[in-house]
């Protein structure tokens, strides 16, 4: 465990959405049950990237989704939606997982400007600790710093599996005078405010304007980068550009 200066400000940051573009490992995913399921010669309605994407960050439910794609036989949706569920997190899919190009910058930022920086995660110890390896994201986040799911965790839901992640970080880390959480979902909002965490919703990810805004989250921005404009008055650059 690395020895961190005391920080009177933290920021817990979700890694799915906020850190990583999970968009084409979902998409892929999509692709693939779509076809196991469809029968020979049936025919369906591909949706493209773009549109599948804004159907998940709009909520549209897995069964609708494989029913407006043309898996409209009896059982067919519901296969699919099953299906989808067993495989969205299987190893094969990782691969297409990408680090936002901003992410590394921001995190940055907001470490020199004296953030305390945790990453809280619905991922298990198996799905996250390589990528972490991977892109060296270990320097932002000490290892009592890391909160996500044992491997062995049977899963009862994103919105109480949070809020439990968020409910050991605040009895075991030190306090601190202000803290935000920022994440791409419901369940980051609600285990913000029921720890009095201040909540930013967050646009890189899963969930559209409208779905965020649904559960009053403090702040709503579109990426990191806006984050750390608005917690530190300071822009980042990189290959996409200022803020």
């Amino acid at each position: 465990m690395r020895n961190y200066q005391r920080s009177s400000k933290r920021l817990f940051t979700d890694f799915d959405g906020p850190l990583m573009d999970v968009s084409e490992r979902y998409y892929q995913v999509y692709l693939y049950c779509l076809h196991q399921v469809r029968l020979p010669q049936q025919p369906i309605v591909q949706m493209s990237k773009e549109e599948f994407w804004s159907a998940k960050r709009a909520q549209v439910p897995e069964w609708k989704i494989g029913w407006e794609s043309g898996l409209t036989l009896p059982g067919q949706a519901e296969d699919f939606a099953r299906l989808r569920s067993e495989t969205v997190h299987s190893p094969l899919f990782f691969q297409y997982d990408r680090l936002h190009d901003f992410a590394i910058p921001a995190l940055e930022k907001l470490q020199e400007h004296g953030f305390d920086l945790a990453v809280m995660t619905m991922r298990r110890q198996k799905e996250l600790y390589p990528v972490l390896n991977h892109f060296n994201l270990g320097r932002f986040f000490a290892t009592d710093r890391i909160f996500c799911l044992r491997d062995d965790y049977k899963k009862r839901g994103d919105t109480k599996d949070k809020p439990q992640l968020m409910e050991k970080a605040i009895a075991t880390l030190p306090p601190v005078e202000e803290q935000w959480i920022v994440g791409d979902t419901e369940a980051d909002i609600i285990a913000g405010k029921r720890f009095r965490v201040k909540t930013i919703g967050i646009l890189s990810g899963i969930r559209n304007e409208y779905q965020l805004r649904l559960h009053q989250p403090d702040r709503i921005k579109a990426d990191l980068r806006e984050v750390v404009a608005e917690l530190t008055g300071d822009a980042i650059y990189n290959k996409i550009g200022a803020l």
